[in-house]
């Protein structure tokens, strides 16, 4: 039997769907034919992560202008070693 691929999207929705409490997580996942165990990991996985939605931007723009200075520092280094080897 073929696993089912889910969505990012759909698993937000199902947990989501899940926290709000309107049915049980046992009608939900009929409702869905997602094992409750499945459930459970996606809500645990999305409660641990749930506050890096908050950050992310900001630590990833803070990681990219780090990453922008490092290669324009070994580029600097690579210029300064050849003009070094040239003067040898």
């Amino acid at each position: 039997m073929k696993r089912k691929q889910w969505t990012n999207e759909t698993k937000f929705q199902i947990v989501l769907e899940g926290l709000r409490g309107g049915i049980s997580i046992a009608e939900l996942c009929s409702k869905y034919e997602v094992h409750q165990t499945q459930y459970y990991q996606w809500r645990d996985q999305f409660l641990n992560q749930g506050s890096k939605i908050f950050t992310s931007d900001q630590a990833s723009k803070r990681e990219e202008q780090m990453q922008k200075r490092i290669a324009k520092m070994q580029r600097v280094i690579g210029e300064l070693t050849l003009e070094l080897k040239k003067n040898d």
